[in-house]
């Protein structure tokens, strides 16, 4: 089934680049290089502000350009998700160099419905509608509102500012979620006796700046709000069977990707800290987490990238509910579905990935009645070999390697930007047990 499902996607992308595609290779040579940038020319950015795209190159005037540095700021432009098609094109006029940045904007508006995976677990599936508003007044603001229902009902309102006082780099997010949430922790559920829910509240407010090209601070602030049905110690830690309490956080990100929905060059990097509880209703607990990746090119068109991230808590009472999990948000191909907790996670991951298609610009305008901005996309085809390991710890437990699970495997990367991807990977554990995954977006 997967290979006719992988043949299938192959035809498909072969049929429509002979009808449809432009040149794989966008970045239009029509210079020599190394390229002395004169003058830079933005075209084509209808509803967006020009400074959005000029934030985030990393060259000025005067700089000189060869054509892995135009690559590479095309994608960076790619990056913001506002652009179905970037073109880059080094050009002289009047023995004038000029950069040409051409973009065709995307679709903005979705009121859509959706089925989603929670927990990438086929089992546990969620349907609402979903509205999102992308590049509100032109500047990359994002308004999202999400009704949810079947597993983990939720409702969510968030709104985020790239840029909120003039050019100074500083940006805003703020928001809030409601969810009656499943329990994820096996140990809160062996001690309640049967699988619960909890009420979830979390109203938030993020501010930060963004120093120079790569480097973010930010500091939030938010109110957590967990209610269950009786009370169980260590289920809640107020005493009660709902916990009320604030949290603080300070954090730093650092990020030279060039293309965030799928990177081959760049480093990112992330650590946050928070206080939660300050001792409100006698709730005082810390969590750190730490992620570190690099991707780099190794020969050719073959590139690699590896990570490695850890989640840490500490205090005297921590709830199960924010115990640190392997097999929810961080996973473990080979042990895909299989949950293990403490209070402290590991988690390390290495790829080797390779194009078998590596860019189709592919327009359908063809079919009526749908928008162009709808019908515009970037499509590629990777394939990848990978492998993971992690492992969680008690506080009381030390640090060991026999502690760790590891799983390999292959598979198949199918981009569809600036939209998502699917995953289709074939993985072992250290025992050799075999699974498929099917998944949306990037492992990392």
């Amino acid at each position: 089934m997967i290979k006719k499902l992988t043949e299938y996607c192959f035809y498909i992308l072969i049929l429509s680049a002979a009808a449809f595609a432009q040149a794989t290779d966008s970045v239009r040579v029509q210079a020599l290089y190394p390229f002395v940038v004169d003058s830079i020319r933005i075209i084509g950015n209808d509803q967006t502000e020009e400074f959005i795209i000029t934030r985030e190159l990393t060259f000025s005037k005067g700089d000189t350009l060869s054509r892995e540095d135009i690559f590479y700021n095309r994608e960076r432009i790619y990056s913001l998700g506002l652009f179905a098609h970037v073109f880059v094109n080094p050009l002289i006029e009047n023995s004038i160099n000029i950069l040409e940045i051409k973009v065709e904007e995307r679709w903005y508006i979705y009121p859509i419905p959706f089925v989603s995976i929670k927990e990438r677990d086929w089992k546990k599936i969620s349907y609402g509608i979903f509205l999102r508003i992308d590049n509100f007044r032109g500047r990359n603001e994002q308004i999202n509102a999400m009704a949810s229902f079947g597993y983990d009902p939720s409702f969510a309102l968030n709104y985020y500012n790239p840029n909120i006082i003039g050019n100074e780099e500083f940006f805003l997010r703020v928001g809030f979620i409601y969810s009656d949430v499943n329990n994820k922790s096996l140990s809160a559920e062996t001690l309640y006796g049967e699988p619960f829910k909890q009420k979830f509240f979390r109203p938030y407010l993020l501010f930060g700046k963004r120093l120079y090209l790569f480097h973010k601070i930010f500091a939030s602030m938010a109110y957590n709000y967990y209610e269950t049905d009786k009370y169980l110690q260590g289920i809640n830690v107020s005493g009660e069977r709902i916990d009320r309490f604030p949290e603080l956080q300070l954090g730093y990100e650092f990020d030279s990707r060039d293309l965030i929905q799928f990177p081959r060059v760049g480093i990112f990097t992330q650590a946050s800290y928070s206080l939660k509880g300050l001792g409100f209703n006698s709730i005082n607990y810390q969590v750190t987490r730490l992620d570190f990746r690099e991707y780099r090119k190794i020969i050719g068109k073959l590139f690699s990238k590896w990570r490695f991230s850890a989640r840490f808590t500490s205090g005297d009472q921590v709830p199960f509910y924010d115990y640190s999990i392997l097999g929810l948000d961080e996973r473990i191909r080979g042990y895909f579905n299989r949950k293990t907790e403490g209070n402290h996670f590991y988690f390390t991951s290495v790829e080797f990935f390779y194009p078998i298609i590596e860019e189709l610009n592919i327009d359908l305008d063809f079919i009526p009645l749908i928008p162009r901005q709808l019908l515009m996309y970037r499509v590629a085809l990777y394939t990848q070999l990978f492998g993971d390991a992690g492992a969680t710890f008690y506080k009381n437990q030390s640090l060991s390697l026999n502690r760790f699970k590891s799983g390999y495997g292959l598979g198949l990367t199918f981009l569809v930007l600036p939209y998502n991807l699917l995953r289709i990977e074939y993985a072992f554990d250290n025992f050799g047990k075999t699974e498929w995954i099917f998944d949306l977006g990037v492992a990392f």
